[in-house]
């Protein structure tokens, strides 16, 4: 558990990090808006301007999440701390999202997206979809992802593994080439389950971010190589698995949220991304499904696909906004608080 306890440099740009996260969303919300919605719903109409690789926002968050895990656990001392603070800031807010979604999908209809309450009820586990339990919205997949992956750093923590990230990264990024040459020259299908269990798909994204964040930071120095072969494999795999393009576009992001972690990106100084980097969590909880409710609703009164778009925007812009500053931020504070108080009761003699 070295790691615990170490601040991190005063240079380092943690507000230009949380707007990128804005930015992140609003790539996705756009992508959802402008380019799923159109080819789902209304295939005969189209958007003026359209997202098409807005998805990619999903990849970019990844990188985020594998460099503020890492600045987590820099900061924390016991278990504990690390699962108070990670279930607080994930936990309340989806909670809601998953009975305001579930509630209005049902009560105005989405084609091929509702689902039965006891489904709606199981989603409340955030892993459902290990049971093959369909998400309440599609969004919720990727956060199966990253609670998946909070439980292997927390692992790693607890037993003391943490310096050793590298050289398990490295097994990790191997296994994910065996599954991908297995398959496509063997024709041999491995586990399954472990390969969703593992998130071997995604762990080039987060091994990028926990580069970054060791690069930025200063803190791995006997590792530096080490680092750099992390970065190189992850690229690598990502060439070799899904292409060469995608392996640009894993080099580009990695490169930006660099940058932004070092104060390079003065572009993400406004008022506006910070914004929508503060609501970036709730705004990607809510947007897909409710506003897919909303742009069918638009276009049904005559509507241009376009004006759904705006209607849709606003709207779940609004709602992320209040479910932030209602459940997000004091849900939050009230189990952080409890928690603070816990201990301080148990430690006073």
């Amino acid at each position: 558990m070295g790691m615990a306890g170490k601040a991190e440099p005063a240079g380092m740009r943690l507000a230009q990090i949380d707007a990128l996260r804005g930015v992140a969303a609003l790539a996705v919300v756009l992508f959802h808006y402008t380019t799923a919605f159109p080819a789902r719903y209304v295939p005969w109409l189209s958007t003026t301007i359209a997202v098409p690789h807005g998805y990619l926002g999903v990849n970019l968050f990844f990188i985020i999440s594998g460099f503020v895990i890492f600045m987590t656990l820099a900061r924390t001392r016991r278990p504990m701390d690390f699962v108070v603070s990670r279930f607080s800031r994930l936990f309340p807010a989806y909670w809601v999202a998953v009975g305001l979604t579930f509630g209005i999908v049902s009560a105005f209809g989405l084609p091929t997206k509702e689902v039965a309450a006891w489904q709606a009820i199981a989603n409340l586990i955030m892993v459902h979809n290990i049971f093959f339990i369909p998400h309440v919205d599609g969004v919720y997949w990727t956060l199966e992802v990253e609670l998946l992956f909070y439980v292997g750093m927390l692992a790693l923590f607890i037993t003391g593994r943490l310096q050793r990230v590298h050289r398990i990264l490295w097994l990790m990024l191997a296994a994910r080439l065996a599954y991908h040459l297995a398959q496509q020259r063997f024709g041999i299908e491995f586990s399954w389950t472990l390969y969703r269990l593992t998130i071997l798909q995604y762990i080039p994204w987060f091994a990028l971010g926990i580069c970054i964040y060791q690069q930025v930071t200063g803190t791995g120095r006997t590792n530096h190589r080490e680092r750099w072969v992390t970065v190189a494999l992850a690229l690598g795999c990502l060439a070799v698995v899904d292409g060469w393009m995608l392996a640009a576009v894993g080099l580009c992001l990695g490169l930006t949220v660099w940058a932004a972690a070092v104060g390079r990106l003065p572009w993400l100084d406004n008022a506006m991304l910070t914004f929508l980097g503060s609501i970036s969590y709730t705004l990607y909880l809510l947007h897909e499904n409710i506003g897919w409710v909303i742009q069918r609703a638009v276009v049904a009164r005559g509507g241009s696909v376009d004006a759904s778009v705006v209607v849709a925007l606003t709207c779940s812009i609004v709602m992320a906004s209040a479910l932030t500053h209602m459940v997000e931020r004091p849900a939050m504070q009230h189990m952080r608080d409890w928690y603070r108080q816990r201990r301080h009761l148990q430690t006073t003699p």
